[in-house]
């Protein structure tokens, strides 16, 4: 599709600038034969003036106007030829550079729409075979309705986690529209986290060590930054040992915060590091040594929420040695 696109819009490049060209290739072959007839009848002239009438009159003017036309239109058309060999490179190469940001943004849609349709179709067959496979026991007691029913709401209770999570992923994305901002305590959206992801971290023993101590004021919506740390905070504890330590600490300047999120755990592969922000992206030691839910897109929401605060953020990690998490942020 993009290959096509690429060649139409070079032959509209191509078709523009000959017809410029052409056009100027015109002007100016009637300028320079006008100039030539002009410049002949003046030698003739003076010729005339000096030596009497030349014989036959005018032969000579003609030839010469004809030699000087020939070579014009030639020397014109092939400018022209090298116009359009050089245009028409230049052309499917400008072409390739204008179209290669929709095709990532396509590319993106398309792999974006496929892994949701994939995420969305799971627990939607779960509702559906439980629900055919209910309706077909006549002996059904209320014991198993109930346990059926609590099925189903687990996979609803799924679906919709899913559904805020697309949304917020899509919301304002390609709309320019800035989050609502003011001024607040940087302390208290560490705190609010942690005590937001604390039941999780009672339930796996682990120890959420909280290092971030300052009296620091920064601009930003502190719902989002509340839901940044308590996606790095999840994702710490989820794949992490029990009994382990999950720490948060703060390296700061006049005009920047760097707050670290540094876990135990089982770390990130080399080659899967590059991808680890990707949507729906989860790395082959998330997938293989750990029976964590999830749908891969906590680190991209969480991207995308440093992304509007205008900061960015990076991780370390070793496979077997845990990660750190690191979000800088402008005052």
């Amino acid at each position: 599709m993009f290959k096509q696109a690429r060649i139409k819009l070079t032959a509209w490049y191509l078709v523009i600038l000959m017809l410029v060209t052409i056009f100027f290739s015109f002007a100016i072959h009637s300028m320079l034969i006008r100039q030539v007839r002009d410049f002949v009848t003046e030698q003739r002239f003076r010729i005339e003036r000096r030596f009497g009438p030349i014989q036959p009159p005018g032969s000579f003017d003609s030839e010469f106007v004809e030699e000087a036309n020939r070579r014009i239109t030639l020397t014109l058309i092939l400018i022209n030829s090298g116009i359009l060999i050089v245009a028409g490179g230049l052309g499917y190469f400008l072409a390739g550079k204008t179209l290669k940001p929709i095709q990532i943004m396509v590319e993106d849609q398309n792999r974006f729409i496929t892994n949701a349709s994939h995420e969305l179709r799971t627990p939607l067959t779960s509702l559906k075979l439980a629900i055919e496979v209910a309706l077909r026991n006549k002996d059904l007691t209320l014991k198993e309705s109930k346990k059926i029913i609590s099925e189903n709401l687990q996979d609803v209770n799924h679906l919709q986690d899913l559904s805020v999570r697309l949304l917020r992923l899509t919301t304002g994305k390609n709309s320019g529209q800035k989050i609502l901002t003011e001024k607040i305590s940087l302390k208290k959206v560490i705190e609010e986290s942690v005590k937001k992801i604390s039941g999780l971290a009672k339930s796996k023993n682990i120890l959420i060590k909280n290092l971030v101590n300052t009296d620091r004021i920064i601009s930003g919506n502190q719902t989002d930054l509340v839901e940044l740390f308590s996606i790095l905070l999840d994702n710490a504890i989820k794949y992490s040992q029990e009994k382990t330590k999950v720490t948060l600490s703060l390296k700061e300047d006049n005009q920047s915060a760097d707050i670290s999120v540094t876990d135990q755990g089982i770390g990130i592969e080399e080659n899967d590091l590059p991808r680890i922000f990707d949507r729906f992206f989860r790395s082959n030691l998330a997938r293989s040594k750990t029976k964590v839910s999830g749908f891969g897109l906590g680190l991209s929401i969480a991207k995308k929420i440093v992304k509007d605060h205008h900061g960015n953020i990076s991780v370390q990690s070793k496979s077997g040695k845990g990660s750190i998490f690191t979000i800088h942020l402008p005052s």
